[in-house]
């Protein structure tokens, strides 16, 4: 076994134990973690196209057959998991991928879990599944830009719990609150704890700003914020952190929910993505001949601007991936903090894509702080310009995440395919709130997201030929989603309703475990 300091503090227990990393995982490291620690049970996990994880379990008989099925995998009926395959021609195979193995924290027997990837009849990836997906988008947008796409999100949940009527947290007041206001901190750092096991790159954790009161029940909203991480890993994160969360609150006696809406008048979830472009192990977000004194957007890489100038250009098609039922539109209203408009800007709730505070102060903020610590230069901290990203915020708990993740990974290729990329950004960039009375005619010149599933559908039918570009997303998959999203026939749905609060909560309740 190899000696690697990076892998002192690393939360996952077969990492730790193999004393390599994950990425670099074998059958026969999986194996070999399996005979020595006592393991009996196998877990295969893989999305459907529900959105949600699927388990097929093996009990370990022998070591010939924890080989077979490492090697082999195992059939699984497709025309079951994914609406697009007939049941005529519907046996798929599901194959482990070993770096994403980790042991089940939940599992009274030792199990080992992994993630799978889905392969058809003839032994080929699957063209429309959701993990193949995001691996074509990768790839493409690294064979034209040259770089490497990397996300993370920002998981926005509410516990709901029963409301003890003691330390009472303040209405819509919750943002980074401590206990004993916010009740789910000890829950919240425990789900942490278990997604890290499971190779979660974790950012930090914090109570965010929703907490009320509804007929006896507490509902307090949180957040779990990951780390950049390559694309394809991000989306595997996400998956695994909404099932540990979903688990550990059952095991509990909780409820917790990543619906978009809950109820009017009180903070909705969203899943904002933030992104970053990698060449060489370098951030290539911002440019280095950028001062901080100058405006944020300015900062900006020439190749980052591009790579916002796609999202603009697409952003109505993209909430198909990542506002996937009626109640997200109940969040995407003016005056919140969600986007109704196409548009960018700096530390702006208001918009589309924001580009958040960097590092660029030029004081060493470490030596103000600690003034004792004389280990601290007084020089000014270098640009830590590996920070850098650029967040999408329209996604919410909705989303199908490997879809979401593959659309935006399409959407910032695309704009290094623009030839007006770079006016496309310059037209959409906003430094004010664009919701206030003061500057309602430049709101008046952008363009709106969709304001319903079946609007939603409708843009992508309209922007498609994009999506399906190197094969990305498969017509069938395209077709899919879109008879999907205008099953829901909400056109006018919101309007209807919006009077009428009993109304509401029948459509929260339908789409209470979205996702």
């Amino acid at each position: 076994m190899m000696n690697n300091e990076h892998l002192i503090l690393n939360a996952n227990p077969i990492v730790a134990f193999l004393q390599k990393p994950s990425a670099a995982f074998t059958k026969s490291d999986i194996i070999d973690y399996i005979v020595k620690n006592d393991i009996r049970m196998v877990n295969f996990m893989y999305p459907g196209g529900d959105g949600k994880l699927k388990t097929l379990n093996f009990v370990i008989n022998d070591l010939a057959y924890l080989d077979t099925i490492l090697t082999c995998g195992e059939r699984v009926d497709g025309s079951s998991l994914f609406s697009f395959i007939q049941a005529g021609s519907s046996d798929l195979y599901v194959l482990p991928r070993f770096t994403t193995a980790f042991v089940d924290p939940f599992a009274e027997i030792p199990t080992v879990s992994l993630l799978c990837s889905y392969f058809d009849k003839d032994g080929h990836p699957l063209e429309s599944s959701p993990e193949h997906t995001l691996r074509k988008a990768a790839k493409a947008f690294t064979e034209v830009t040259g770089m490497e796409f990397q996300a993370m999100g920002e998981l926005e949940y509410y516990v709901i719990s029963d409301d003890e009527e003691v330390f009472p947290a303040q209405d819509q007041r919750g943002y980074h609150e401590s206990a004993p206001y916010a009740k789910a901190n000890e829950f919240r750092t425990r789900c942490m704890q278990y997604i890290a096991q499971a190779g979660g790159q974790i950012k930090y954790g914090h109570s965010e700003v929703g907490n009320f009161t509804i007929d006896g029940k507490n509902y307090e909203q949180n957040e779990i914020e990951f780390l950049p991480v390559p694309v394809e890993q991000a989306a595997d994160q996400l998956m695994l952190a909404k099932w540990m969360i979903r688990n550990l609150a059952y095991q509990l006696g909780y409820d917790v929910t990543f619906a978009p809406k809950i109820t009017t008048g009180k903070a909705g979830s969203g899943l904002h993505i933030h992104m970053r472009m990698m060449k060489d192990g370098k951030n290539q977000m911002l440019s280095l001949s950028s001062s901080s004194s100058e405006k944020r957007g300015s900062m900006l890489s020439e190749n980052a601007r591009k790579m916002i100038a796609g999202m603009m250009d697409l952003a109505p098609a993209i909430t198909a991936f990542g506002n996937k039922n009626p109640t997200s539109y109940f969040r995407l209203v003016p005056h919140q903090e969600a986007p109704t408009n196409v548009c960018w800007g700096d530390r702006n709730r208001s918009v589309l894509v924001r580009v958040p505070l960097g590092w660029a102060a030029d004081v060493n903020m470490a030596a103000l702080a600690n003034p004792q610590d004389t280990s601290l230069s007084s020089a000014p901290s270098p640009l830590t310009s590996e920070k850098q990203t650029v967040e999408m915020r329209s996604p919410d708990g909705s989303a199908d995440l490997y879809q979401l993740l593959a659309g935006l990974c399409v959407a910032c290729r695309h704009g290094f395919e623009m030839a007006d990329a770079l006016e496309v950004a310059e037209k959409t960039y906003v430094n004010v709130n664009i919701h206030a009375s003061e500057n309602a005619g430049r709101l008046a010149t952008l363009a709106q997201l969709p304001d319903s599933c079946v609007a939603s559908a409708e843009c992508l039918e309209r922007q498609r030929k994009v999506f399906e570009e190197y094969g990305v997303f498969s017509p069938a998959m395209i077709d899919g989603i879109i008879a999907q999203l205008k099953a829901f026939d909400d056109r006018t749905l919101r309007k209807n309703v919006e009077n009428y609060p009993e109304e509401i909560m029948k459509l929260v309740t339908q789409y209470f475990h979205c996702g």
